[in-house]
């Protein structure tokens, strides 16, 4: 117990870093399934879009 009250703002710290993280993760996933791309900006001049987006889906 002595240990959790010793180390309980480096725990606090760690938990709201990991909850943030766990939010711009579950962000990502639901604009990839949104089919957003990841950088925000169009695809026209892209010379990666081919692989963020398969044939015809652009």
């Amino acid at each position: 117990m002595d240990w959790i009250i010793e180390n309980g703002a480096t725990i606090a710290v760690s938990a709201v870093l990991l909850v943030i993280v766990g939010l711009i993760v579950f962000k990502m996933v639901r604009d990839k399934r949104k089919g957003k791309g990841g950088c925000g900006c169009g695809c026209g001049g892209c010379a990666m879009s081919e692989y963020c987006h398969k044939k015809g889906d652009k």
